[in-house]
């Protein structure tokens, strides 16, 4: 019988909480703005670990990003003192630019659907007419 989770999905989950903690405790920088985690994809061995950052304002994105990876020594200091893990995986912290892309697609589709809306209000209902003869 197969393993339902996978021994690295457990530590990234482990990996996520673990750098909240120590973003919103240790990390005092002003630069890195209301930062959330949403994803950790860890190698298989353990060794490498990629953290996808979203920011609460689009604009502190990169540059939040670059203080991070500038701490990530530390980062991965403190997260080898509170977890009991015989690797503690190199962190590399990326932009996740899905919800920025989320956004602007949820837009397109809302003009999408007011212009067919506006479209279908100045076009001439024909279908009336061709059933009455």
């Amino acid at each position: 019988m197969p393993r339902e989770f996978l021994r690295s999905d457990r530590m990234a989950e482990q990996l996520r909480r673990e750098l909240a903690e120590i973003i919103q405790d240790e990390i005092k920088d002003p630069r890195v703005g209301f930062l959330s985690f949403t994803e950790v994809r860890m190698s298989r061995d353990l060794s490498h670990a990629v953290v996808y950052c979203s920011v609460l304002e689009n604009e502190q994105l990169h540059e939040s990003i670059e203080v991070l990876n500038r701490a990530a020594g530390f980062i991965r200091k403190s997260i080898g003192r509170r977890i009991r893990a015989r690797i503690v995986p190199t962190l590399k912290f990326v932009a996740d630019e899905s919800i920025i892309r989320g956004a602007a697609m949820d837009e397109l589709i809302s003009e999408a659907v007011a212009s067919d809306s506006r479209s279908d209000e100045q076009m001439p209902d024909d279908d009336t007419d061709n059933e009455s003869k």
